[in-house]
Formats: structure tokens, C-alpha cells, sequence
């Protein structure tokens, strides 16, 4: 079965049974569903990535929407962040953003945006799913029917309110003379990322995977060990850097020109501290990410906030401490300046301006930060196993150090910690860990595994 319903969106394999996989069946259901909370007459953006199943899954949710008396700008192929903006762009009520992120060719999924081109809430996740399971829907009879447009333009209105952010310096980056490598990997960011790097005045770009096909060259997670390609093609090139993202370009890591990988934690790190450097505020990250992005704000004279593990949840702490910066530790920097979500785009455009500013090597910047390495690891569950309990057992464990409780339990040591979770989709406990060395990290995930192993 793969086939996950959650309150943001619909993921799933293509093909196999209705109900179990992301069938034609599952898609026009899903849709139809998020369509009625919205109503006749209403408008909604529509992008995909660059996947195999990319265009079967956008006629069907296209028509869908349609046949509900919606009406539709198709983006077609495009970014999760364009069609974020878009939706604010275009004053429609919603959007749908058809990618898996960084899950293989297989997958597809419906990720879905409110009328501020956000992630929708929890309560109409929720209310989506029951219409869903009932298939309460009420489509428009004939004279009613949703209208198409299609606009290919939204990417570069996209690049464009890039260029005129404050704290984009387009003239200081084209000075540098950058050369640099950029992993496509087969979808989206082998339009979108050359677009932007040339209008900021690069132009020695060499793309790696740029045929926009969906077969993905590699696992299309930004890992270390999916990125051995790039790595070599920064070397052998003499470039200043390499850029990789993820399938619909919302994750971002850097390679440096010696081959080193800058490191996914510290994208977010690094475009924090110029941030920083030119506004003071606050700074949110979820409980997962590295404890850098904590000592890079303190140093800077502002307060970290730690949230639960989620985009939605990352964007709901950074209103309420109203932080100038945040994201996730997997590449996904969220700039309020520009829009609350995940965004490859800027987050290179303002590391390029950080990189040209400080006049050091990719390499060079990557040592002016704060070193700490981590540790994920997992436990397999029985089933029926009572998580909740496990976890307030060894939270107990710990009570002569500060503990968080927000999102599982995460555990603070002198400049280390660990943070256990349940899988929303698996029958396990992650165990994250972070210390200043990769043998600590794991010694620490260690030892809070024999203590949960001795509870249960």
C-alpha cells in the first residue's frame, strides 16, 4: 500500500489498485474533494514537475477542477515556489502543485495551497479527506463549467520580484564572474535554475541532467551519495560552485569548488547569517535541524525558535515569533520577505550575495561556520506498540535536562541533543541526533536507543 492521505496533501505510487496506490481513480477523488471545499466559480493555479506521470496527473486534476465549475491557470511544468506565488500573483483561491519532491520516478502526489499560496490548515485537510472518503462532490452542470487558461510567464514573474528583493544584489553577483554546475536532475530546475542565475548576471552555467524527461539519473534526494556526479563535474570544471535541487525545486545544497559537499543543514545557515548580518529578528527551524542555525542567531543578537517537523508547521512558528529567516535543515529556506515557503530560488540568489560579499571560496565559507555532525537512525516497532507511551517513559529518563515535547521528544546535551519521533507512515521511532563530532552524534543515538529498547 502506498497510497499516503495526510492534511496537506495525497502522495502515492501511479499505477495498481484504487485506494492503495495513486490511481487516475484516487486523483480525480482527491481533487474533487479539495475543488468542493473551494466551490463553483473559484480560481486555482495548477503546476507540476518534471515527472513521467507529470502531465496524465495534470489533465486529470485540471478537468476535475473544471467539471466542478473552477476555473484553471495551467502553469504546466513548473516549481512548488512558482505556483506558491503564483496563486498570490494571480488573487486565485487556491493552488495544486503536482510533484513527490524527492521521492523516485514512481510517485506523484497533490500538494495543496490556500488563497496565500500556503499549505491549507490542518482543519481543511481534514474536512478535504472526509469529502474524500464520503465522495460528497457537486459537480457544475454544462453551462457552469470552469474556464482554462494557460501562462508560461509566471516563472520569470517569479525570477523578476527575485531580482528587486532588497537583499538580491544582481550587480555585485555578475561582477563575480561565478561559474558554476547545476544538478537538474531531470525535471523543473533545468528551466528554472539557469533562468535565474542568468538574470542575475551568471553566465558560465553548465547543467548536468538537464533533459526534462522524469526519469530521474539518480534518486532524487539531495544526499551526499546521490551527488557524486556533481561533486566530480565541480572539480573537473574549475567551477566556483555547484548548485543541486530537488525535482520541484523547493530543496537546495551547495558543492564547493574542491568537491566537498557545503552541506544541506547549512544552506539555511548560511543565507540565516546574511540575513542577519543586514536585519536583526528571530530565526525557526523544525526540532530536526542543526543546532548552527541557533548559535549563527545568537551571534547575531536574535532568538531561535524550534518547530514541530513540517513546512506548515515551520511557517505557523515564523508568524507568531515573526522571524526574519527559517526552513528546514533539508535545503528549504523560507524568506517572509518574498513568500512563506520553501524556495530553491531565493535561497541562491541571496547565498550568491552572501558568497560575493564576503569575498571567500565556497569552501572558505562553509569553515566560518560552526561544525556539528548527525546521526539518523531508526527502531522498528511491533505492532500495536504504544509510541506515546515510550516516549513520555524516556522523556522521564532525562529530567535533569531541558526537553522539548512539541513534536515527539528532543533532548538537549551542551551543544548536542537528540529528538525522537513517531514515522507518520511507518511502524518505527526516528532517533536524530546531533553533536560536534559524527562519533558522538552516534554514541548519543545510541545510548537513547538501548534506554528506549530497556522501557519497552
Amino acid at each position: 500500500m502506498s497510497l499516503m492521505k495526510s492534511i496537506s496533501g495525497i502522495r502515492g505510487t501511479i499505477g495498481g489498485v484504487p485506494g492503495d496506490n495513486l490511481t487516475p481513480l484516487d486523483v480525480v477523488k482527491f481533487t474533487a474533494a479539495y475543488g468542493t471545499i473551494l466551490g463553483k466559480g473559484k480560481k486555482v493555479v495548477v503546476g507540476r514537475d518534471g515527472r513521467m506521470s507529470g502531465e496524465m496527473v495534470r489533465s486529470l486534476v485540471v478537468n476535475t477542477l473544471i467539471g466542478l465549475g473552477i476555473d484553471v491557470i495551467d502553469l504546466g511544468l513548473s516549481t512548488t515556489p512558482t505556483v506558491e506565488m503564483a496563486v498570490k500573483f494571480e488573487g486565485a483561491d487556491g493552488g495544486i502543485i503536482l510533484t513527490a519532491s524527492h521521492n523516485p520516478k514512481q510517485w506523484n502526489a497533490l500538494k495543496l495551497l490556500n488563497e496565500k499560496g500556503e499549505f491549507i490548515s490542518a482543519e481543511l485537510g481534514l474536512q478535504m479527506l472526509t469529502i474524500a472518503e464520503k465522495e460528497a462532490f457537486d459537480f457544475a452542470p454544462v453551462d457552469e463549467l470552469g474556464k482554462y487558461d494557460s501562462d508560461d510567464t509566471l516563472l520569470q514573474t517569479h525570477i523578476d520580484a527575485i531580482l528587486v528583493h532588497p537583499l538580491v544584489n544582481k550587480e555585485l553577483i555578475g561582477k563575480k564572474n561565478f561559474k558554476i554546475v547545476v544538478d537538474a536532475i531531470n525535471s523543473s530546475g533545468a528551466v528554472a535554475v539557469p533562468a535565474l542565475l542568468n538574470s542575475l548576471g551568471v553566465r558560465d552555467v553548465t547543467v548536468l541532467n538537464a533533459e526534462m524527461h522524469g526519469n530521474f539519473s539518480h534518486n532524487p534526494e539531495p544526499l551526499p551519495e546521490n551527488l557524486v556526479d556533481l561533486c566530480s563535474a565541480v572539480v573537473n570544471q574549475k567551477a566556483d560552485l555547484g548548485i543541486a535541487v530537488d525535482p520541484d525545486v523547493d530543496r537546495l545544497c551547495f558543492v564547493s569548488e574542491d568537491g566537498t559537499l557545503f552541506g544541506e543543514e547549512y544552506t539555511l545557515v548560511a543565507v540565516a547569517d546574511y540575513i542577519l548580518s543586514t536585519k536583526k529578528g528571530n530565526t525557526v527551524s523544525n526540532l530536526s535541524s542543526t543546532r548552527a542555525l541557533r548559535d549563527i542567531t545568537e551571534k547575531h543578537g536574535g532568538e531561535y525558535f524550534a518547530s514541530a517537523v513540517g513546512e506548515v508547521n515551520v511557517v505557523k512558528k515564523m508568524k507568531e515569533v515573526h522571524a526574519v529567516i527559517g526552513g528546514e535543515g533539508n535545503g528549504g529556506v523560507i524568506d517572509p520577505e518574498l513568500h512563506y515557503g520553501r524556495d530553491a530560488l531565493i535561497g541562491i540568489a541571496l547565498f550568491l550575495t552572501h558568497l560575493a560579499q564576503t569575498g571567500k571560496t565556497t569552501s572558505e565559507l562553509r569553515k566560518s561556520y560552526p561544525d556539528y555532525f548527525m546521526s539518523k537512525n531508526k527502531i522498528d516497532l511491533p505492532k500495536g506498540t504504544d509510541v506515546k507511551a515510550i516516549l513520555a517513559k524516556v522523556k522521564d529518563e532525562y529530567t535533569l535536562q531541558p526537553v522539548n515535547t512539541e513534536d515527539g521528544v528532543k533532548i538537549e546535551f551542551e551543544k548536542s541533543w537528540v529528538h525522537l519521533r513517531a514515522s507518520n507512515t511507518e511502524p518505527i521511532i526516528r532517533i536524530y541526533s546531533e553533536a560536534s563530532t559524527t562519533e558522538k552524534a552516534a554514541e548519543l543515538a545510541l545510548q537513547v536507543i538501548e534506554r528506549i529498547k530497556a522501557v519497552m
